[in-house]
């Protein structure tokens, strides 16, 4: 009876184990999932153009030159012409801007509307796993591709957005959707990512974003953001200095 007994618990205890084993990782999910937009990559820079459509007032379309590693960015504005030279720095969850004429960097919120819908956080490289709590609330299909939807959670409020309802594909480990949200639960806007740009590390090729369509929740406000010239580069020292950021 004893050996009956002991032969049960020990499948019992082998079945829930291997239970436990093969539940996805929420967090995992996260971080492999950010590399396709910049995050976690030793070194890299792309072009981003931002063009706001449908708005109630006419906004130009702007040009950014982006750089970026692990934990910071510059974005350098190339158009329109009375914007070029001004530059965005974000290092870990600090952010600056500059342009030509001013004497000194003016700390600025990555929440800070930047152009049409994109706020300044926006077009910064994703770093979700560093900045947010992840959650698996469940899994569904978006256009017929399986996902994994996540709840994240701003792990302090220098974040862009207090949560995040992302959908990550299963089979292609990049986000597809996302529904950004304030503190109180009110959906602020969504946002959808399209990947036809490849980019290769480490002797692997994977994915990388070409473009993000973010959408107003209340208006028919859109903003897209086109990214292209993608490359991973090795980044000279100081580019991230924010004493140089007005040089």
């Amino acid at each position: 009876m004893k050996h009956a007994l002991a032969l049960v618990t020990g499948w019992l205890l082998l079945f829930s184990g291997s239970a436990h084993a093969t539940e996805p990782d929420a967090a995992e999910i996260l971080k492999t999932s950010d590399r396709a937009r910049g995050g976690g990559l030793p070194g890299i820079r792309w072009t981003v153009r931002i063009t706001p459509v449908n708005g109630a007032e006419a906004e130009p379309e702007r040009v950014l030159l982006l750089k970026a590693h692990a934990t910071a960015s510059l974005a350098e504005t190339r158009e329109p012409v009375r914007f070029k030279g001004s530059k965005l720095l974000q290092v870990d969850r600090n952010m600056w801007m500059s342009r030509p004429g001013l004497r000194k960097p003016i700390p600025i919120s990555p929440r800070q509307k930047l152009s049409g819908q994109a706020s300044q956080g926006d077009i910064a490289s994703t770093n979700y796993a560093t900045d947010y709590k992840a959650k698996l609330l469940r899994e569904e299909e978006i256009e017929g591709e399986a996902t994994y939807v996540l709840e994240l959670t701003a792990v302090n409020t220098f974040c862009t957005y207090d949560r995040i309802t992302y959908w990550v594909s299963k089979a292609r480990h990049v986000g597809v959707k996302a529904d950004f949200i304030s503190l109180s639960g009110k959906r602020l806007k969504s946002a959808t990512f399209e990947y036809a740009n490849q980019l290769s590390h480490d002797g692997k090729t994977f994915p990388f974003v070409s473009r993000m369509t973010i959408q107003d929740a209340l208006t028919s406000a859109k903003t897209t953001l086109e990214y292209s010239d993608v490359q991973v580069a090795e980044l000279p020292r100081g580019t991230f200095d924010v004493n140089r950021l007005g040089n």
